[in-house]
């Protein structure tokens, strides 16, 4: 109860904020992941308006299976408005969790990233059964609040299989058989259930801040990638509706 009280203030305080000016870089983001999940430089760092609710290179901690600082949690008020309503892409927040999870998810969640020759950068994976991407453009600029950012449910967890996805958009039924091109292809229809449970495939769905959402994020964070190693960096503003 005090934990989600303080939730609760937090969240009061960006909208005592929102209601005055608002300046550059109400969020900013310096994140550092390598795609093998082996590095131990990977990390996240954020900063923002609200006290207590700020981490410095925060990374997985092996000895508690969590975040060395509780950067999960700690970034909620950043993610959600007072009502629980996105104000954030799905799609990026769970980017940014791979920095502070254990070394094996990003095979388990089939993480993939590709740099075309354009400059375009393209991010994949799926996580507990929804297909996440996410689109740069030309620059390497993730752009909010109307970037490209795509979900679809493919799949469900189920006891010890960490997914299992429908065989429409995986040639095994597992996360790392997926097709991409599938899944991202609006010619094959969701809606069928997956065999062996009651669990059904869904359509492509934007994924953006909630519409109703009292604010949302306005900016652009800069992608690299090099090698194995994806770099985030950036700033964004709070924007009230």
């Amino acid at each position: 109860m005090k934990r989600n009280y303080l939730v609760i203030l937090a969240l009061i305080t960006v909208f005592a904020l929102l209601g005055g000016a608002v300046t550059a870089q109400d969020l900013t983001i310096e994140y550092q992941y390598d795609i093998t999940g082996t590095a131990r430089t990977n990390y996240l760092t954020f900063t923002g308006p609200i006290r207590y609710m700020a981490v410095e290179k925060d990374h997985f901690d092996g000895r508690t299976g969590a975040s060395v600082q509780t950067s999960t949690e700690k970034f909620q008020p950043y993610r959600y408005d007072v009502k629980g309503r996105n104000a954030l892409p799905d799609t990026l927040r769970g980017l940014f969790l791979f920095a502070v999870a254990e070394s094996a998810q990003p095979k388990i969640d089939n993480l993939t990233v590709d740099k075309d020759r354009s400059g375009v950068i393209t991010i994949q994976y799926v996580h507990r059964g929804t297909a996440y991407r996410l689109v740069t453009d030309s620059s390497g600029r993730i752009n909010l609040p109307n970037g490209t950012f795509q979900k679809r449910s493919i799949g469900f967890i189920s006891g010890n299989n960490p997914q299992v996805i429908s065989t429409d958009f995986s040639r095994n039924g597992q996360a790392n058989g997926v097709d991409w091109d599938k899944v991202w292809s609006t010619g094959v229809a969701g809606g069928k259930t997956i065999p062996g449970s009651d669990k059904k495939t869904g359509n492509i769905v934007s994924d953006g801040a909630d519409p109703a959402s009292m604010f949302y994020w306005d900016g652009s964070l800069q992608v690299d990638f090099r090698g194995n190693e994806l770099k985030i960096n950036g700033g964004l503003n709070a924007v009230k509706r």
